[in-house]
């Protein structure tokens, strides 16, 4: 039975990690005023009738705080590389001058800035309903096993500690939004 709830505990934590991976794969493609590759991350390109992400096709580097460089490996890219980008829908527009990519990040202005952090608490709060989530299969999965034979003092224990994991991960999630919210707030 032990090997049961363990293996329930286990599994309950993996998918508040999940959940916390997602958020912060999340918040790294949010753009803060500042010039990031992430920012191009899930872009994918037509690369011979391919889609091919865009970090497989070109070098992307950041130069200073306000550009972002794509320079593709083969020249015949520069035209469906601008077009994924503008496909993309982020904001960004891409300039192509026959031999790389430049793609200057604007600031932010007051108003962008806080729906941007209204966006981010939401997804703030998204996670924590997958965690909630997750605590209520493991709850739901421990009672019956309590049914199927577990001691009632096994279960509470196992429901605690699915509970502090819990509070550990929704003050993770509280953390990660706090500082991204500070992060896109100051200019």
């Amino acid at each position: 039975m032990e090997e049961e709830v363990k293996f329930c505990i286990d599994e309950a934590s993996e998918k508040m990690n999940k959940a916390i991976h997602h958020l912060q794969d999340e918040l790294m493609r949010i753009r803060a005023g500042k010039a990031t590759t992430a920012l191009l991350d899930g872009i994918t390109v037509d690369y011979y009738s391919v889609l091919t992400p865009l970090n497989q096709v070109s070098n992307l580097s950041t130069p200073d705080a306000k550009t972002i460089i794509i320079q593709p490996w083969d020249k015949t890219m520069i035209e469906p590389i601008e077009k994924a980008i503008m496909q993309a829908n982020i904001g960004l527009n891409p300039v192509n001058n026959g031999e790389l990519i430049r793609i200057v990040v604007p600031p932010l202005t007051e108003e962008r800035r806080k729906e941007i952090v209204k966006q981010i608490k939401s997804m703030g709060e998204n996670t924590k309903v997958s965690i909630r989530n997750a605590r209520r299969d493991a709850n739901e999965e421990l009672k019956k096993l309590q049914k199927d034979g577990l001691s009632e003092d096994l279960e509470k224990d196992a429901e605690n500690e699915v509970q502090d994991m819990t509070n550990d991960f929704t003050k993770k999630i509280d953390d990660m939004v706090e500082s991204r919210e500070k992060d896109i707030m100051t200019i």
